[in-house]
């Protein structure tokens, strides 16, 4: 297959990447390293089945050109953290939803068979009822829950305005290798960074919010079945472990892993305006449809991300060749 992967040489796109490569498919890797980081492709580009493209998907006109001959999209660009939607709320509505628009035009103008959409958990808000499946209601509280909220819309109404092929994906909070521990990046390697170099890990509010947090290596095999799977899946589809895990436990468990304990504890600080209290996965759908269940305790998860994060170096776009 011929398949394009926006937002390709981010945390989650590049171990996408890693796996269609792997599995003989022609990729095209779209990011304009807003999020992404070259050093998570570096090892792909001498591969003559892939292809990195600086560029946007705000671009409609460059959309169209490398659209053109696509069999599926996985379209994973986005704005991703709440923090910064709550700073920059305009910018991420243009990236989110009208991004995410121009996506589904040039697949529905190109005829390409199936586009997966990665959507977030977070569209729910705290948990009403628990496990949270499909049908809880989508209350998020913060700019970037929203702008999620309208791209799956929008996502529904190609489906049945179009008949379009798009498959709505929520991941839970994935974690693992090449996760971000700079500027709005993951609270695991936030933590991480920090328990690292001595210093002990900020928790906003009382570190009682509780996340389900799903291993990179599970998401992709999740995202490789759907892929394959041979009908459409008209609904959205949970992606998540079926377990929660408090924040205050996980700073803990980090001040462990690095034998702090006694030496560093953790420093609690103001809530953040939209602050979720508990996100917890019903992934009853995904076992069913796809045979999906994942894999990866969480605490091999963190210890590879801890592993991967010591040797970890940021790396700025520059053209290759």
């Amino acid at each position: 297959m011929r398949i394009l992967i926006t937002g390709g040489a981010g945390f989650i796109g590049s171990h996408l990447c890693d796996k269609f490569i792997k599995e003989g498919h022609i990729v095209i890797c779209l990011d304009n390293f807003f999020n992404g980081d070259l050093s998570n492709v570096r090892h792909l580009l001498n591969y003559k089945t892939f292809k990195l493209i600086n560029g946007d998907i705000r671009d409609f006109d460059m959309l169209e050109k490398i659209i053109q001959g696509v069999d599926a999209i996985f379209n994973l660009a986005a704005q991703i953290h709440v923090d910064r939607s709550i700073v920059e709320p305009k910018l991420t509505y243009d990236i989110n939803v009208l991004g995410t628009q121009n996506i589904l035009e040039a697949a529905r103008m190109y005829d390409v068979e199936k586009i997966i959409h990665m959507s977030t958990s977070e569209v729910y808000g705290s948990a009403e009822s628990v496990p949270m499946n499909e049908n809880h209601p989508l209350n998020a509280p913060h700019p970037y829950g929203a702008s999620k909220i309208a791209a799956d819309r929008m996502c529904y109404a190609y489906n049945q305005t179009y008949k379009t092929n798009i498959v709505i994906v929520r991941p839970f909070n994935t974690f693992g290798p090449r996760q971000k521990d700079t500027g709005y990046g993951g609270v695991i390697s936030i933590f991480v960074k920090r328990v690292m170099s001595g210093q002990p890990p900020i928790i906003y509010g009382d570190g009682q919010q509780t996340r389900d947090y799903t291993n990179v290596a599970d998401l992709v095999e999740a995202l490789g079945l759907i892929l394959k799977y041979p009908k459409p899946i008209p609904t959205p589809i949970n992606i998540g472990t079926g377990k929660e895990i408090k924040i205050l436990d996980l700073a803990n468990m980090i001040i462990g892993l690095f034998k702090q304990r006694g030496k560093i504890k953790p420093v609690f600080v103001e809530p953040r305006p939209g602050e979720v209290q508990r996100l917890i996965a019903d992934n009853s759908r995904a076992k069913k449809l796809l045979g999906w269940t994942p894999k990866h305790t969480f605490e091999d998860g963190l210890a590879s991300l801890i592993d991967w994060y010591k040797n970890y170096k940021s790396e700025e776009w520059t053209k290759p060749g």
